[in-house]
């Protein structure tokens, strides 16, 4: 089947609301419930009051416009579909149990998954693991089906872009992780702390026997994209209770520190909210972990992962520090770039996963696709180059299942 058409298939298929749900003779869809223990992480919960307001460097830092504080600055804490949710699990049929496992994580301000669902199906056809497709925080089906209202988004983006007349690549698809961002850039933090926990939930679960459809003994993979690599290389190298020591991590487009992406787009972020997430997270981190002590729990040496966190922020912080944990798994990594990738792009990734000296042995591969496409969509699903794509799929794919086995 050519790429086009399996997206096609895959997406018209897909849903939340079916417990099973038959991709073919070979490959079956399952939904399964997950509940985050850890909504007093985020802004307004019981572990994070939240109760300064932030001030961009050099300017006060002007709130956006009421209408747009009711529906997108609602308490983090208090958004439900971001707690209680339901995740994908794509799997062989003929499976029961499954002996191993590939964890997927997507990129960022991501609603769908479409695109990755082929991906994922190719994999477990190609290993025999089940992949499961895990959510970031207030992404995909945790966030409020408003924040992906076309006509709300609209009026929203037109009215971000009367209140910043210079803003570049303000969109209805980027404007509400903009909004929320740009006035408040510690959520990155937390949300992606959040998320962590999570996935450390996960594989408990799985690790005491409570999946039904994953082996307690089950190996433990990872595969990312883009922004979820970030999450991937901090799981990595904190590696709870040893439960990444044999893992292979794949890396797709991504892996490069958060100071060397280049987000802004109209699938990502606006210019604005990128100003505001850089000026919090890279220029005045530091400033904002002495005035927060929450912030300063647990970035500031108490938990291993705030640190490891802290280190994929800025190329400069923590350098010999992250070198040393790439070094130590350098052997069951393995990073692919596009050439043409603006938004990641291919020498920030070779800059970080091999060092500044470039003697970490971690494999980063550039490929480059004989037809036109950009870090947010590789692989277009367009008939008129459908052969062209499937071909390429496949040698990349090919090559990240190669290194799993």
């Amino acid at each position: 089947m050519e790429y086009y058409d399996l997206f096609k298939h895959l997406k018209d298929i897909e849903s939340y609301d079916a417990n099973e749900i038959e991709i073919d003779d070979n490959t079956v869809l399952r939904n399964y419930n997950f509940e985050s223990n850890y909504r007093f992480i985020l802004p307004g919960g019981s572990g994070n009051s939240d109760d300064y307001e932030y001030i961009l460097s050099g300017t006060e830092h002007e709130y956006e416009p009421d209408i747009i504080q009711e529906m997108l600055n609602k308490k983090d804490a208090e958004i439900l579909e971001n707690i209680k949710f339901r995740y994908h699990v794509i799997a062989p049929k003929s499976t029961s149990k499954a002996k191993g496992v590939l964890l997927m994580f997507h990129g960022f301000n991501e609603k769908h998954w479409a695109k990755y669902l082929p991906w994922a199906k190719y994999i477990v056809e190609k290993t025999g693991k089940a992949v499961i497709l895990f959510p970031i925080a207030f992404h995909m089906n945790r966030a409020p089906a408003a924040w992906s209202d076309t006509r709300e988004m609209y009026s929203i983006s037109e009215q971000r872009k009367k209140r910043h007349p210079d803003v570049i690549s303000s969109s209805l698809s980027n404007v509400a992780i903009s909004t929320r961002l740009h006035n408040k850039p510690q959520r990155f933090i937390w949300s992606g702390l959040q998320t962590y926990y999570d996935v450390i939930d996960l594989i408990e679960d799985i690790k005491a026997n409570n999946h039904p459809t994953i082996d307690a003994q089950a190996t433990i993979d990872v595969f990312s994209y883009s922004i979820g690599s970030f999450l991937s290389e901090i799981l990595m190298m904190t590696n709870k209770n040893g439960y990444f020591s044999k893992s292979k991590f794949l890396s797709f487009c991504g892996g490069a520190v958060f100071n060397r992406l280049s987000p802004v787009s109209k699938f990502i972020l606006d210019s604005e909210a990128n100003v505001s997430l850089y000026s919090y997270v890279v220029e005045h981190l530091e400033s904002h972990m002495k005035r927060d002590e929450v912030l300063r729990h647990y970035l500031g040496g108490v938990h291993p992962e705030g640190v490891n966190f802290r280190s994929m922020l800025n190329y400069k912080t923590l350098t010999k520090y992250r070198e040393s944990k790439f070094r130590e798994m350098s052997d069951r990594i393995y990073a692919i770039t596009l050439r043409e990738d603006t938004v990641v792009p291919a020498y920030e990734v070779i800059n970080t996963l091999q060092g500044i000296n470039r003697d970490i042995p971690i494999r980063v591969d550039i490929l480059d696709f004989p037809y036109k496409y950009k870090h947010e969509d590789p692989f277009p699903a367009l008939e008129s180059i459908k052969k062209d794509v499937t071909e390429q799929f496949k040698r990349t794919f090919d090559l990240f299942c190669d290194f799993l086995k």
